[in-house]
């Protein structure tokens, strides 16, 4: 079966603290809803550095990724259809979803 990531981008965080823990509830119960589909659960990102062509390192980042998911789906609608009801949507992030694909390992 296919596998899809689903990349977090962006995100406002509530400022409430129990608003903010009624999000995570939700978010723990769509992940939950999916079931053995949910090969790699949320992994959100921290400490992001960027590497520049010229080897150079920096902390911070060019893009607005704030973590992901894998998830095996059997199409690109069904994986679409379960991030359109993802509730990260809520609080003004966006996901992108792809579909990854499985690289051959060559022996050299």
């Amino acid at each position: 079966m296919p596998q899809y990531i689903f990349v977090y981008i962006g995100g406002e965080q509530p400022s409430d603290p129990a608003v903010a823990q009624k999000h995570f509830t939700r978010y723990q119960e769509w992940l939950s809803s999916l079931g053995d589909a949910v090969l790699s659960p949320a992994i959100p990102f921290k400490d992001t550095h960027t590497v520049h062509p010229d080897g150079r390192a920096q902390p911070g980042t060019t893009s607005a990724m704030s973590g992901l998911s894998v998830i095996k789906m059997p199409s690109m609608d069904a994986a679409l259809k379960v991030a359109q009801s993802c509730p990260f949507l809520e609080i003004n992030g966006t996901l992108e979803v792809s579909e990854m694909i499985e690289m051959s390992s060559q022996a050299n």
